[in-house]
């Protein structure tokens, strides 16, 4: 246990480089899933179209692929860039076409009497999606929203990969060349995962309950 004790500065900042790239990937996904969302249901055939293809196609690619791809195949075309920002590039347009998927199925179990009757009101289409879609929405994919955060934190190893050794599966890693104690270091790692898998997971399941409550 002596390299768990003598290294946690070491686990502590590679947790908190882990929350970021997870943390600014989970938003930045958001937004671009959010927008893909929108054009899944718009009644635009060009837009709906572009949508669906970019699901489609972002979704038969393993995450690694495309990581190596921006990470290594970018700075040959000119394209260069600090590699967290690469790295969280890469993931956000990655994890937006689940985004998109999870946002629109929220979309889809907004009554649509309730579209209609805005439609009648004279509301327009951004307006529908502004104040009656995204509002209800929002509130029925909680859950699939905490699930797409835990799979992004998870994957933010996948980071160790393609060289951003600052993340803490990369400094698990370093710490195991060090000392040769993959069972201990890589048994930290695991814990660290762990505890952050289940606080989002209970945060999720109180924010469900109170939304409940104020509906």
């Amino acid at each position: 246990m002596d390299v768990i004790t003598s290294n946690l500065d070491v686990f502590g900042n590679g947790l908190l480089v882990s929350l970021e790239i997870s943390g600014t990937t989970f938003v930045v996904a958001g937004l671009l899933g959010l927008v893909l969302a929108v054009f899944r249901i718009s009644p635009v055939a060009p837009l709906r179209l572009f949508a669906r293809g970019y699901v489609s196609a972002v979704r038969s690619v393993p995450l690694l692929v495309l990581l190596t791809l921006f990470v290594f195949g970018l700075p040959e075309v000119g394209l260069v860039y600090s590699l967290f920002w690469t790295v969280v590039t890469a993931m956000s347009l990655y994890w937006a076409a689940f985004f998109c998927e999870t946002m629109r199925s929220g979309a889809r179990a907004v009554p649509l009497g309730q579209i209609e009757a805005g439609r009648a009101l004279g509301f327009t289409f951004g307006q529908v999606v502004r104040l009656i879609i995204v509002p209800q929405a929002l509130r029925s994919i909680i859950q699939p929203l905490a699930s797409l955060l835990i799979a992004v934190m998870l994957n933010s190893s996948l980071a160790a990969a393609v060289g951003v050794t600052q993340e803490l599966t990369g400094q698990t890693q370093l710490l195991d060349q060090q000392y040769a104690q993959p069972l201990i270091t890589f048994g930290a790692a695991a814990a660290c995962y762990v505890a952050f898998t289940l606080g989002i997971g209970r945060l999720a399941a109180l924010m469900e309950r109170r939304l409940v409550v104020l509906r």
